[in-house]
């Protein structure tokens, strides 16, 4: 038993020295080891970062003319349609365009079978031809009636006979001419031409179909896009607005296809609707746009933008520089000692890539547009382009060159 405790106590003993050994052999190392990393650590990269300079891109806050407009999403519709329709019964016996073509006024559009209209003409003008035959006989037997009756070889009841058959022929004659006058009409109708300069659309009735005029569905229809509308909403709050500006004359309006790139087409405001939508709260406007080169076609979304007048004092920066954080937009604006501030502003407007600043911003200043999330308030920055650019510049399709890693 005094062997087996002697034992214990030894390894116990051997223990205790092992780790003394340990911790004042290999401990202090360590720790002046890792106090050195740390001291290299506050210059070398995973230390803090107050001194590292951030390249940005600067933009410089300008004051300008800027143009105050209103804008919305708009329809296009021609300026105005026709409906094709048969005004008589018979088939198609020539179709003079293809679908979608232009169509000029007066233009012939589709023949129909004349030849039974053509025969009832005929037959009126024959009809014509014999009531004035009869009353030629008639006229000519009234006159010598007269005669007679102003020698009194006849009475005056005689002579009345002769004169009623006279007239009937005469009322005869014009009752003909009206029903050659209708044939000739009916015929004309078998001729169906284009009422209106314009573009046709698909033709529901092809060649050899038989047309009537009591079809309710067109033929075909023609829109004319020279002119053409563009019909949109504003909120009814603009009204007043709008009105005011329109007495001094018509305003100017833009218009760009919601699925085109291309350059905006100018028109002007010519419609102001007599009621505001009460349950959307809009007013609906009315532009008109000369269309030459079919830019707008009906049936298209277009954006829209009336300008009212404009802003001659305008603070103006790159719509890129406005951040958006928890208390709202913001800009980081480059101080003279070339440190970074984060600065409260408020965006009257938007005109294309460019944004109006109403508050937050004085002339002069310059603002950070590109790498904006290396930053935070006082973050020293250099400029990546060498320069503050303008907004005329960031609103281009060049991008500020960036400084080489």
């Amino acid at each position: 038993m005094v062997s087996a405790k002697r034992l214990v106590l030894i390894v116990l003993l051997a223990a205790v020295g092992g780790g003394a050994y340990y911790y004042f052999s290999y401990a202090p190392a360590q720790v002046g080891t890792s106090a050195k990393a740390e001291g290299k650590g506050e210059k070398g990269k995973g230390g803090p970062r107050s001194d590292r300079v951030e390249p940005v891109a600067m933009a410089t806050v300008e004051q300008k003319s800027v143009p105050v407009r209103i804008e919305g999403i708009g329809n296009v519709e021609a300026y105005t349609f026709v409906q094709i329709k048969s005004r008589v019964d018979g088939q198609i016996i020539a179709v003079n365009f293809k679908e979608g073509q232009e169509v000029k006024k007066g233009e012939v559009l589709f023949r129909i079978d004349p030849r039974p209209y053509e025969a009832a003409l005929h037959a009126a003008e024959a009809s014509l031809a014999r009531d004035k035959a009869s009353a030629d006989r008639a006229l000519a037997q009234e006159v010598r009636q007269k005669e007679l009756l102003d020698k009194q070889f006849i009475s005056a009841d005689g002579y009345s006979q002769f004169r009623t058959n006279a007239q009937t022929a005469l009322a005869a004659i014009k009752s003909s001419e009206a029903a050659v006058e209708n044939a000739q009409v009916q015929v004309d109708f078998t001729t169906i031409r284009s009422p209106i300069t314009g573009y046709v659309g698909k033709v529901q009735l092809q060649l050899g179909n038989i047309a009537r005029a009591a079809d309710v569905n067109p033929i075909a229809i023609i829109n004319q896009v020279h002119p053409i509308y563009v019909t949109f909403a504003v909120p009814e709050q603009r009204l007043s607005e709008i009105r005011g500006h329109m007495k001094s004359g018509l305003l100017s309006v833009e218009a760009v296809p919601s699925d085109s790139k291309g350059k905006p087409v100018g028109g002007k405001l010519v419609f102001i609707d007599n009621a505001v939508d009460q349950t959307t709260g809009t007013i609906k406007l009315r532009a008109q746009f000369e269309n030459l080169d079919n830019a707008l076609w009906p049936g298209q979304f277009a954006n829209v933008s009336v300008k009212l007048n404009d802003d001659t004092a305008a603070l103006v920066i790159p719509g890129r520089a406005i951040q958006t954080g928890p208390n709202g937009q913001f800009v980081f604006v480059v101080k003279p000692d070339m440190t970074a501030e984060i600065r409260p502003v408020k965006v009257a407007r938007n005109e294309g890539d460019l944004a109006i600043v109403g508050q937050g911003l004085q002339k002069d200043e310059r603002v950070v547009i590109e790498g904006q999330l290396r930053l935070t308030q006082g973050t020293k920055v250099s400029s990546a382009n060498g320069r503050a650019a303008k907004s005329d510049d960031v609103t281009s399709k060049e991008k500020p060159s960036k400084p080489d890693a």
